[in-house]
């Protein structure tokens, strides 16, 4: 009878040891976890940015950056306290903000729970849960699309003409391209009627699920609103640390799932490594980004470290996490610069330069990187011509159309004048590579 006992009670514990590496248990010990409603006498805690030998010279420069980038509020946990916080202007703690597409990420997490809930299946079509006729397509053809498609915007809808068909949900917008898995898009018409999957799967409207099984077992307030989340930055760093910790909140399961979210937060997909289950992902050889055909080389932010995973917004929301290093960073404001493009630009690798450099023994920024923000598009957004402003020197400058059709390509010396008088209105893209190098700058240009 003793062995009896002794096996029923050892294979529980090698199927979690199993399913958790060591690696995982030291890390949950190691984070900290702020109070589910943080009062004055129970507030969240700090570390100081000295013991982690960041430089106050540097931390300052910083400031002044985000500052002149256009940022709002700025947050930098390790190992899930404070290290950096900081609010420009009027905006404060308190104040709420829109996340944009990095509620995408949420979305994705709050599918999970339904999913470990038995409440629906990602493999199973979206029509089970939206019913017949969502789209303008053949019912042999939208039998095919799955949630699971819709996650990975791979669903095979053809793109949207303009912004308005991004925001179009009625079926005559939904028009087929190709078959599920054959076509990556970063299409965020489907993806939003994710949350009305959740409201049919669930039986309750999102919000309320959100607060049930987020917001009481986390403390991340916030609501939906025309399907974008909005809270404030903290609830957006609470976020980060559960994600760092795996979908738990301290040793709480809130996405209780470990295959889930391992397939999450890793490539989902083999059309673009860089895309999970609606999270951006580091490190991979290759990436696409949004309305964009083009395959790019190279991490999406090579300042940035390789394991990091993000949830990225328009006009420059963001959500880092970094595992290897116990890092959230949290970035909320308008557009850095108004050539960003919808959930990635260049200021996220510009911002990790300086995070990377913010230790005393990191060697400062090199002139090269310095002159790369000195590149700039304006007016942008215009109805006529631009004016490409980029430091002396020699580059190959080539713009595509929102296809990936390179429309103009050439080997300039100086700044100089795009005449785009006879353009079609619609978004572009600038690629400028200095000669000799194999570092590129994107930039966006918006025609009117």
């Amino acid at each position: 009878m003793q062995s009896i006992f002794t096996h029923i009670f050892i294979v529980p514990i090698l199927l979690t040891l199993f399913l958790f590496s060591p690696i995982d248990f030291i890390q949950a010990q190691n984070l900290y976890f702020p109070p589910l409603v943080e009062t004055e006498d129970n507030n969240w805690e700090t570390t100081a940015s000295s013991d982690l030998e960041w430089c106050d010279e540097r931390i300052d420069s910083l400031y002044t950056f985000l500052e002149e980038k256009n940022t709002k509020g700025f947050i930098v946990l390790k190992d899930g306290k404070i290290v950096l916080e900081k609010y420009f202007g009027t905006f404060s703690q308190d104040s709420v903000w829109y996340w944009a597409s990095a509620g995408k990420s949420m979305v994705a997490t709050l599918v999970g729970i339904a999913q470990r809930s038995s409440l629906l299946d990602i493999n199973k079509k979206t029509s089970t849960y939206l019913g017949e006729g969502w789209t303008s397509l053949t019912k042999e053809q939208e039998d095919k699309i799955t949630i699971r498609h819709q996650m990975t915007m791979t669903t095979g809808l053809n793109p949207p003409t303009d912004a308005g068909t991004n925001t179009c949900y009625s079926p005559d917008c939904f028009t087929y391209r190709s078959e599920p898995d054959t076509y990556w898009y970063y299409y965020s018409a489907p993806y939003r009627l994710l949350q009305d999957v959740l409201d049919s799967a669930t039986g309750k409207p999102i919000n309320q699920y959100f607060a049930e099984r987020v917001t009481r077992k986390t403390g991340i307030t916030g609501a939906f609103l025309n399907y974008i989340l909005f809270s404030k930055p903290r609830s957006m760093a609470r976020f980060g640390l559960l994600i760092l910790n795996k979908g738990k909140w301290e040793n709480n399961p809130v996405l209780n799932d470990a295959m889930y979210f391992e397939q999450m937060t890793n490539t989902s997909q083999l059309l673009n490594p860089a895309y999970g289950y609606l999270w951006w992902l580091n490190g991979k050889d290759t990436y696409k980004l949004p309305s964009s055909d083009r395959i790019f080389e190279g991490s999406i932010i090579p300042n940035a470290p390789s394991d990091m995973i993000a949830a990225l917004g328009a006009n420059d929301q963001k959500i880092y996490v970094v595992p290897s290093q116990g890092l959230v960073v949290v970035r909320v404001g308008n557009s850095a610069e108004s050539d960003q493009l919808n959930a990635i630009s260049s200021f996220d690798n510009q911002l990790w330069g300086r995070i990377s450099n913010l230790s005393c023994d990191s060697p400062v920024l090199t002139n090269e990187e310095e002159g790369k923000e000195n590149m700039k598009i304006y007016p942008n957004p215009s109805n006529e011509n631009y004016f490409l402003k980029i430091p002396n020197g020699r580059y190959e400058v080539a713009i595509r159309d929102a296809l990936g059709k390179i429309i103009y390509k050439a080997e300039v010396t100086h700044s100089f004048r795009i005449a785009a008088s006879k353009w079609k209105k619609g978004m572009y893209f600038v690629e400028i590579t200095p000669i000799g190098t194999k570092t590129t700058t994107y930039l966006k240009i918006v025609r009117e």
